[in-house]
């Protein structure tokens, strides 16, 4: 009796800690492909609202890459390539709004590494010079000076947040029942 009063007050709490998260993707978190897409997919947990879906997609070099406007199919989301990809490694960037209000957002990559798009790339090598945080970049004999090189912003992918929650509450939970079996038994 104890146990159904406990579950059925913690129990009306879980949908809240439902945030929609990336289920399936096309292409795949950290794939490398042979051929290059036309297009990304995502799919998510939960239906997509297409006023608050974004997906973008940049280059090795931070630029946006061409794409059409999300197209959405309930918990599916799509763009497609304005023009075809060339070799490199490319970031697919998401934010949605789950159904209890809060926006998801994250990122992966993935690289396009195709054999009959291949160019020859320019000989790189990287010498230190005396000051730690700058180097001489030659790119066919010829000196270059590197950029300063800035921290990347550290992505949030959602799920991985949530489900702790979720995991959370289940050893709570656990731990309350073991609680109270053992007292039950203690007392009898």
């Amino acid at each position: 009796m104890a146990l159904a009063a406990m579950l059925a007050v913690l129990l009306p709490g879980v949908p809240a800690w439902a945030h929609n998260a990336l289920t399936d993707a096309s292409p795949a978190k950290n794939a490398t492909l042979a051929e290059a897409p036309s297009s990304v997919k995502l799919k998510f947990l939960q239906k997509l609202d297409p006023d608050y879906t974004v997906i973008s997609v940049t280059d090795a070099g931070k630029q946006k890459v061409p794409t059409s406007e999300p197209k959405i199919d309930g918990a599916t989301g799509s763009v497609t390539f304005d023009e075809p990809l060339t070799n490199g490694v490319y970031t697919v960037a998401y934010q949605v709004v789950s159904t209890d209000g809060h926006t998801v957002k994250g990122s992966y990559t993935f690289t396009l590494d195709d054999p009959s798009a291949a160019e020859p790339s320019p000989v790189v090598s990287v010498t230190p010079q005396s000051d730690a945080y700058s180097s001489q970049l030659t790119i066919d004999g010829t000196p270059t000076q590197l950029p300063p090189v800035e921290a990347a912003p550290a992505s949030d992918s959602g799920g991985s947040s949530t489900l702790a929650w979720v995991a959370g509450v289940l050893i709570l939970i656990f731990a309350g029942l073991a609680g109270f079996v053992f007292i039950r038994r203690r007392k009898a």
